[in-house]
């Protein structure tokens, strides 16, 4: 088996997949996945090489520890969360992936069991996953798969309570709803941690359950979420558009049973940094109709623009945004990467 994207053994792509996926007190290293959206925009090999400098500079970036021991297939997940483990992981799903012969065959068989923990980095691990499904590169997925498992972070699985709503933002405006949620206040840390400490809170509790998955739910989490974005511009908000992007991504590999579970746990996820942001309301239809209609400049000079930016989810965003609107012939999407990036 052989990478179907096979750039130069020295490139800047080539290069950051082999940093280590967290940096510091376990903070997301972007610059696997940025580097390729990067390329996907139009992006020059001098850009990436100035990017990843810049990032290994800053963030202090190094190799991966190495591998501490193996991973056995019959007890795969004793070391869930480990973040130790992450290159005994990587390992591992390498192995598997030649045992099972493709990259789907991986995920079909090993995600199932990851899905609990889908906040693993706060998402972006499922971002690594969604970059490497896109990229075509089979030791990508093993790679995101050994990063998801490493950092697994599940937010709990619900308790069997009734479904209130089958609108994204109705769990989420259900969750604004319980006073000690919306009263809960955050520092300015890992992003991670303020999902964990509002998913150990009583109220919490039930809701993974809350939102009755339909056949369009993935589109109505990309129209909430992006409507959320537009009413705030929040970085919080940034990543529940992006994440509702990897996750679409993503889906195709699993069974459907698994695709309503990935999503109901994605969106238990996006519902855990709500009350971070402060419970804001998405954007109403008149509003969102409004800044749809502003001025902004065609996708060629918003991606050259992010290109030339040092800011990993400046190049994120703009990807996803570019990547929602072809999905879903939304027009915002383009407005809001625009104003991002200060071009509108």
């Amino acid at each position: 088996m052989t990478d179907s994207v096979a750039p130069a053994a020295e490139d800047a792509l080539t290069e950051a997949r082999r940093l280590s996926a967290e940096y510091g007190t376990a903070f997301a290293n972007h610059t696997a996945m940025v580097l390729w959206a990067m390329r996907d925009l139009g992006g020059t090999e001098a850009q990436a090489r100035r990017f990843l400098a810049h990032y290994i500079r800053d963030n202090g970036l190094g190799s991966m520890a190495p591998a501490d021991g193996w991973i056995d297939r019959n007890d795969w997940t004793a070391r869930l969360g480990d973040r130790r483990a992450e290159a005994a992981y990587r390992a591992f799903f390498r192995l598997e992936l030649g045992r099972l012969g493709s990259p789907r065959a991986l995920q079909r068989q090993y995600l199932p069991r990851l899905l609990p923990g889908i906040a693993a980095s706060a998402l972006h691990a499922l971002m690594r996953l969604a970059y490497a499904v896109d990229s075509g590169t089979p030791s990508e997925v093993a790679a995101a798969l050994g990063y998801w498992a490493a950092t697994y972070l599940p937010l709990g699985e619900g308790i069997g309570a009734a479904a209130v709503t089958d609108q994204p933002a109705g769990v989420l405006l259900a969750v604004a709803a319980k006073p000690a949620l919306r009263a809960m206040e955050f520092d300015d840390g890992l992003l991670w941690h303020a999902m964990r400490r509002t998913a150990a809170m009583p109220d919490f509790a039930a809701v993974h359950d809350w939102l009755a998955v339909q056949p369009d739910s993935i589109a109505r989490m990309a129209r909430d979420s992006l409507l959320l974005f537009g009413a705030t511009l929040d970085f919080c908000a940034l990543h529940a558009l992006t994440g509702t992007h990897w996750l679409r991504l993503v889906l195709p590999a699993l069974d459907p049973a698994d695709q309503s579970r990935a999503i109901r746990f994605f969106w238990q996820a996006i519902a855990s940094v709500y009350p971070k942001m402060g419970c804001p309301p998405p954007l109403t239809a008149e509003a969102a109709a409004r800044m749809r209609a502003l001025p902004a400049p065609d996708w060629p000079a918003i991606a050259a623009a992010a290109c030339r930016s040092d800011d990993e989810h400046d190049i994120s965003l703009t990807w996803s945004c570019r990547c929602e609107e072809a999905q879903w012939g939304d027009r915002l999407y383009r407005v809001l990467a625009a104003r991002r990036l200060g071009l509108a």
